[in-house]
């Protein structure tokens, strides 16, 4: 794996770097997965989240239950109404999560050198002696000197709002702990993470499951996230159980990486999965912190190579509390992209945060300056070499509509698509502009009634690097004739102008489907 691809091959000019950038319909190609909860699920707040370029929207049911996260989403679909902005919805599943439960919801004060119990017993209080957890069989799985990380939400990594301790010794139900670090633990739920140690617990709960059944099928997901995957078995059991659910055997599943296990398992998971999140608030902790880049890079690598959607996360921690990141995470943002990852997942930025909109539209920046200076030049024949000869059907028409919108400096692919597939193969190139996806629906029946599909395919472009999607009118058939095609591209180019990613005397690539032909065209637009 060579790291030649990153940046372009021409110098920069250093007075370029302080010219403005230039406004855009899309933020970014990149995507901004955005968790809504209590500071972002306003209707004002979340439609100025996808003003700002949110266009997933995570549901996280380790907080809140059913009927709160139900509020949240009916806000999402006024907003969605009102800004005329597509979102997806992705619910985040518990899994083998470990908790401290804090009934009384009042701030513990740990001091560092002093012990600290943990112990299932939920009866007791949470004091800075004792922490009650909700997994009875810690004490069988820890063994003296073993670390144990605890924080709200995710552990942080700050030493004031995070702590870390080390197993002294284990007794009966009980783990005794010793506090590496001082810290004030806030809230009334705070995540345990214990390094590199495997949990028996299943990685689909009888929660989760509860909660996909009602809330996921009534809602009709688009992206089922699964915390904890471990093997690919995980996501087969959890596609079983989604395709015995009816509207959700389209829901697609993102694995989360986030142990060890995950790590070790990767490549055998990805093959399995939809897509993958890099979880890398708990893996980083897994991780000894010189090997986290290594992972990400490598990761980020097999999933652009097998055209799957590749989720970093933990990428602007401080704007939990501030108005602008780091130095060291807006350089983190960049080089995610740099290293072709799809989207970004926002957390506790813009669950809790004070400024998740700003949060937001930070990261969308960052994203876009990384892009100009992608080399996609590099990353195109690197892609085609692996691919290798010879190459499918589908495949050599999307490298051949991306070789042909770069040659003619097109300013849109525009794609027709029944399934997505062909469109999500042409944003595996990673081309430098926008590719619209046109999304034909089909109308299906299962002998009682009749419904479109498209819907679905449309939504879960939306977590694509690159793919921009637009639904067609459905009295338009899949199997169109020339006049129809003519038709929703007439639409298509319409949009494109009105998103201002079109102009007068633009190159258009347009790759679509005539009979049982594929066609790559490049057509000129007139005044």
């Amino acid at each position: 794996m060579h790291s030649n691809h990153l940046l372009l091959e021409e110098p920069i000019r250093m007075a370029s770097i302080l010219e403005p950038s230039k406004s855009s319909f899309f933020p970014a190609m990149a995507k901004i997965v955005g968790t809504l909860g209590s500071r972002s699920r306003s209707v004002d707040v979340i439609s100025a989240c996808l003003k700002a370029g949110m266009s997933v929207a995570r549901f996280d049911f380790s907080l809140g239950d059913a009927e709160y996260h139900q509020e949240t989403l009916e806000n999402l679909k006024t907003s969605i109404k009102s800004t005329k902005k597509l979102c997806a919805v992705m619910l985040d599943t518990v899994g083998a999560e470990l908790q401290v439960v804090n009934k009384s919801e009042k701030a513990i004060t740990l001091k560092a050198d002093e012990n600290v119990i943990l112990t299932p017993d939920q009866g007791q209080e949470a004091s800075s002696e004792i922490l009650p957890i909700n997994f009875a069989g810690l004490a069988k799985a820890v063994k003296k000197g073993d670390t144990i990380f605890i924080g709200q939400y995710l552990f942080t990594g700050s030493e004031t709002t995070s702590v870390w301790l080390e197993v002294n010794e284990v007794k009966g139900d009980d783990v005794v702990c010793v506090t590496k670090n001082s810290a004030t633990l806030a809230g009334s739920l705070f995540t345990l993470h214990a390094s590199q140690v495997r949990i028996e617990l299943p990685t689909l709960s009888d929660k989760d499951k509860q909660v996909i059944s009602s809330w996921g099928v009534k809602n009709k997901i688009d992206f089922l996230s699964l915390s904890y995957t471990r093997h690919a078995e995980d996501v087969r059991e959890a596609r079983e159980f989604l395709s015995k659910l009816g509207d959700l055997s389209q829901t697609q599943i993102f694995a989360k990486i986030e142990n060890v296990e995950g790590l070790t398992h990767f490549d055998e998971i990805l093959e399995a999965a939809d897509g993958i999140i890099l979880s890398r608030g708990n893996l980083g902790i897994d991780l000894p912190p010189e090997k986290v880049f290594l992972f990400q890079k490598s990761a980020v690598y097999k999933c652009n190579m097998a055209g799957k959607p590749a989720v970093v996360t933990r990428v602007v921690d401080s704007m939990t509390d501030n108005l602008r990141p780091t130095r060291a995470e807006a350089t983190d943002v960049a080089n995610a992209v740099l290293d072709g990852c799809d989207a970004i997942l926002l957390g506790a930025e813009t669950l809790r945060g004070l400024y998740p909109v700003e949060t937001i539209s930070t990261v969308g920046k960052i994203c876009a300056e990384a892009e100009k200076v992608f080399n996609q030049d590099q990353y195109f024949k690197r892609t085609v070499k692996f691919v290798g000869e010879p190459m499918t059907h589908l495949e050599s028409i999307a490298s051949s509509a991306v070789r042909a919108a770069l040659k003619v400096k097109a300013s849109v692919i525009i794609c027709f698509t029944s399934s997505g597939r062909a469109a999500r193969l042409i944003a595996k190139y990673r081309p430098t502009m926008p590719v619209l996806s046109v999304v034909i629906p089909r109308l299906k029946t299962n002998q009682l009634k009749w419904s479109f599909t498209g819907a679905f395919e449309a939504r879960q472009s939306l977590i694509v690097r690159g793919l921009f999607p637009l639904l067609a009118d459905p009295r338009h058939p899949a199997e169109s004739t020339n006049a129809t095609n003519e038709s929703i591209l007439k639409v298509a180019l319409d949009h494109g102008k009105a998103s201002g990613v079109i102009k007068s005397h633009d190159r258009v690539v347009v790759c679509q489907k005539v009979g049982d032909a594929s066609v790559v065209k490049i057509i000129e637009l007139e005044d």
